[in-house]
């Protein structure tokens, strides 16, 4: 019995071990990633460590791999290299990174990638994936919506993760800042070589790719090396006056004691931030300086912010017709010093704005921007006589503005992270979109609490700006929507249901399939609840009470209203809205327009204006929506776009100029690749385009610009026209920021196109074309801008373009602002280097290369220049403190 009893345990052992053997078989022939341990935390930090990634463009020629359905069959290919500097045996990861443009299609014998949400992608290893051996490379191919034009169009901070354990960045995807310009730059992107298949949007596109030698030739036909005497530029003010008279018989009016400033009635508060600048810049208060005379003489029939202004040798009078009227005189004063010097002309100005609103827009939503720099930023508006800054604080990435009674939309909106579940999106944070990367602390993240709002309201207001905040939906709302769910899920736990739902801004029932623009299928308030203007009411009245604390009161407000793409078709509430018809609203497209209406008569009930984008605005029925409506234009010139801004005109709305030809400093400043920015309307918006535009004349510039593959293109406005004696409220800069991540490179792109900015909201030129009423076809075959009007705007230019580079460089730079430095014009003609540069006064360097490897110091060129082969050129600032992008000079 025994014996039997020994027997039978026997046998249940080996089949036992039988079947361990078949399904260790078994598992071992389905496991895709046969020999590969799953990851731990530790294969994280090492794949972060040591993984190094290239992103190449390959080209931007369509090919039939393209999807002929989608962005009408364009799409460009890019390839990534992984190369891992130690073995990777680990699966079960994957690599989350952000692509402005969404990937169609991968081939990759170890990854493929996917959208996933907005610009959010996922690489995922595939089943024949093996490990990496070290030093192996292993590459994935993908295809892209539209084309890349722009080495920074590749965005950083690649994420490799794994579930349940900790996300890292890898390094080699990490940014990295160049010593010479404080410009940060994307390491791990190969640089752009081929002008035919990287460079070019389509086969017919015009673009030329402004090397050294192309910009030499440009700067010769424009300013050059034409530097105007010192004397001259002494005497010119930015923005330039309606009307200045200099005394040229008269001598110098000495100021080397300082002024003395003698307030009379003014009140301090009113003027004490231009008499702060003036002492920054040299000119400070003392009992023996030159008297200053400020007085306040009230004229109903004047312009607000109008001013006369006298300086001879008794001194200096500024007569305003209100305190922004003093202001602004002496900012004039400003502007005429020059850095270094105790002299100022013997002059006589008697001044106002050509428009009323003068503005400039920051986005801080899609990358965060710190208070500091929006301080210093006031200063500057200020200084060239800006007097509203839009600032766009809410949209799909962050929500910038703490409203106490709704915590959860700083607490997590104001911050992007990654999730431990290998998915990305927690309730703690958003989602890492624009390279954001996993630190919730990073600069690119953030909020202005209440007293950090108030202390910008507080600066504006004693700089004579108005604060309009922007807060965008019902599209662009990502990140309030995300932090209201997680509101109705804290009450939902809590059992209070009334709560919850209080301010929702989705119906969870909702299951429209749409994309937004900015490729997001989940950014749209549902407009058909009765929570989400619930929530408009509560939010408003926050920011009302906040601005009325800190004595700017709240009267305009920008909805945003643009952009929303298919949302709510097959939402109940929205169906169930429509059936009802106690709205007025019979049909889902006119959602839309009833969302603004509505929002708007929210406004007016609390005092306030309604202000927003044209594309949202054109849709609302005129009768539904207050008697004063801000629109701001951002439809582009090239196509058209000036038949939209007038029919918006022609509603009496008080419309301001945002066109992104050329008022989006989000754009390059030249048509290379290594510049920085968006292109979609432009390659190219600098400082000069900006100074030449007519705000006025929209269609007029179709006799001298060029479309956004630098082709000529026809304005016809004959069936378009303005209505007889309509005029526009003002222009707006932009600064958007999907790519903007420091506070330095938005100074590089707002400086120095803001003070040709200022200049044309400003100052009416008398080389300006006036507007047509009758309606006319313009194109480069029209010559109603005629060759007497473009040379006296060329020789403005000239001067405009010195002053600059002569004395209002000098000032920025005190004020520490870090304006774009212009990459430097240069030939090499039988051996010698020939040099310009467009802002006459800064220094020019260059460098010749050697076959040593060495790296031979920098010369600063003053003269053509004998040389014996290849040259580097940059710019430098007046203070030799930074350099600009350097670029090679063949032989």
């Amino acid at each position: 019995m025994n014996n039997i009893v020994v027997l039978i345990i026997c046998l249940i052992f080996m089949l036992t071990g039988c079947e361990k053997t078949i399904e260790d078989k078994l598992t071992s022939k389905s496991s895709p990633h046969s020999g590969l341990s799953k990851a731990t935390q530790a294969d994280i930090d090492n794949i972060a460590e040591n993984l190094n990634i290239n992103y190449r463009l390959v080209t931007n020629i369509p090919t039939d791999k393209c999807d002929a359905k989608v962005a009408d069959g364009a799409c460009f290919e890019v390839e990534l290299s992984f190369t891992a500097k130690q073995e990777i045996s680990a699966t079960g990861w994957s690599i989350f990174f952000s692509h402005i443009s969404p990937v169609q299609s991968s081939v990759g014998e170890a990854f493929n990638v996917k959208h996933i949400n907005g610009d959010l992608h996922k690489i995922s290893l595939t089943d024949k994936f093996s490990g990496f051996k070290a030093g192996e490379v292993k590459k994935v191919v993908f295809r892209a919506n539209y084309w890349m034009l722009s080495e920074t169009d590749a965005l950083p901070n690649y994420i490799v993760s794994a579930d349940n354990l900790q996300a890292k960045v890898i390094a080699s995807t990490k940014t990295a800042i160049n010593t010479d310009t404080g410009l940060e730059f994307l390491p791990f992107v190969e640089p752009f070589r081929n002008e035919l298949t990287q460079f070019k949007r389509t086969g017919s596109d015009k673009t030329q790719w402004l090397n050294s030698e192309r910009l030499y030739y440009r700067n010769s036909r424009g300013v050059g090396n034409k530097k105007i005497d010192t004397a001259e530029i002494a005497k010119v003010i930015i923005p330039t006056p309606k009307s200045i008279d200099i005394d040229n018989n008269n001598t110098a009016v000495d100021v080397s004691n300082g002024i003395n400033v003698d307030f009379t009635h003014v009140k301090t508060l009113d003027v004490n931030a231009a008499i702060e600048r003036l002492a920054l810049l040299g000119l400070t208060q003392s009992a023996q300086g030159l008297p200053v005379k400020l007085t306040i003489q009230v004229d109903k029939t004047k312009v607000i912010g109008s001013y006369k202004m006298l300086i001879d040798h008794q001194g200096i009078s500024i007569i305003g017709v209100d305190a922004n009227g003093v202001f602004n005189g002496l900012q004039s004063l400003a502007s005429l010093y020059v850095v270094g010097q105790d002299s100022l002309p013997v002059v006589t100005i008697d001044d106002e704005p050509h428009y009323a609103f003068r503005g400039l827009l920051v986005d801080v939503a899609r990358n965060f921007h710190s208070k500091a720099f929006i301080l210093s930023l006031l200063d500057q508006m200020a200084a060239y006589k800006l007097n509203k800054l839009h600032l766009h604080l809410g949209d799909d990435e962050g929500w910038r503005l703490e409203i106490p009674s709704l915590p959860e939309l700083t607490d997590i909106s104001s911050k992007r992270c990654f999730g431990p579940d290998n998915k990305g999106e927690v309730q703690s944070c958003l989602l890492p979109m624009l390279g954001a990367g996993v630190n919730s602390r990073s600069p690119v993240n953030g909020y202005y609490s209440v007293s950090d709002y108030q202390e910008i309201l507080t600066a504006a207001t004693a700089r004579h700006i108005q604060v309009i905040p922007s807060l965008d939906m019902p599209g662009h709302s990502r990140a309030a929507m995300k932090a209201m769910t997680a509101r109705y899920n804290k009450y939902q736990a809590l059992e209070d249901e009334v709560k919850a739902k209080q301010f929702l801004l989705d119906d969870f029932e909702d299951k429209t399939q749409y994309s937004s623009v900015q490729f997001y299928h989940d950014n749209t308030i549902n407009v058909c609840l009765e929570s989400s203007y619930a929530f408009v009411l509560e939010v408003m009245t926050q920011v009302k009470k906040i601005h009325q604390a800190a004595g700017q009161p709240l009267t305009r407000y920008h909805i945003g209203a643009d952009e929303t793409a298919g949302a709510w078709v097959d939402s109940p509430a929205c169906k169930a809205f429509v059936a009802n018809n106690d709205h007025g609203v019979t049909n889902m497209s006119d959602l839309g327009a009833y969302f603004i209406e509505r929002v708007a008569g929210i406004l007016s009930s609390l005092d306030i204006e309604t202000a927003g984008w044209s594309d949202g605005m054109e849709h609302t029925r005129k009768a539904n929506m207050p008697a004063i409506v801000q629109a701001n234009a951002w439809d582009v010139l090239a196509a058209g776009g000036h038949k939209k801004v007038h029919a918006l005109t022609n509603r009496d709305w008080q419309v301001v100029i945002s066109s992104p030809d050329v008022l989006y400093f989000d754009f390059p400043y030249e048509a290379d690749p290594k510049e920085h920015g968006y292109y979609w309307a432009s390659r190219h918006v600098n400082t000069e385009k900006v100074f030449q535009f007519m705000p006025d004349n929209l269609p007029i510039h179709a006799e001298f610009w060029l479309d956004r593959e630098d082709k000529p293109y026809v304005a016809d406005d004959t069936n378009s026209a303005l209505a007889a004696g309509q005029k526009f409220l003002g222009i707006q800069g932009q600064l958007w920021s999907e790519n903007t991540r420091t506070d330095a490179l938005a100074q590089h792109k707002i400086f120095p196109r803001l003070l040709a900015l200022a200049e044309r909201a400003w100052h009416l030129p008398n080389w300006a074309v006036p507007y047509n009423y009758q309606g006319a076809k313009y194109s480069q075959e029209t010559k109603t801008f005629t060759d007497k009007m473009k040379t006296a705007r060329d020789q403005r230019w000239q001067v405009f373009a010195n002053t600059l580079g002569q004395k209002e460089f000098a000032k920025l730079e005190l004020a520490g602002i870090d304006y774009r430095l212009p990459v430097v014009g240069a030939v090499i003609e039988q051996g010698v280097l020939k040099a310009n540069i467009a802002f006459p006064g800064l220094l020019i360097e260059y460098q010749e290369q050697t076959n040593d490897n060495q790296a031979p110091s920098w010369q600063v060129y003053n003269n053509p220049v004998n040389v014996s082969g290849p040259v580097n050129v940059r710019s430098r600032t007046l203070n030799g403190l930074r350099a600009g992008r350097s670029t090679q000079v063949s032989y």
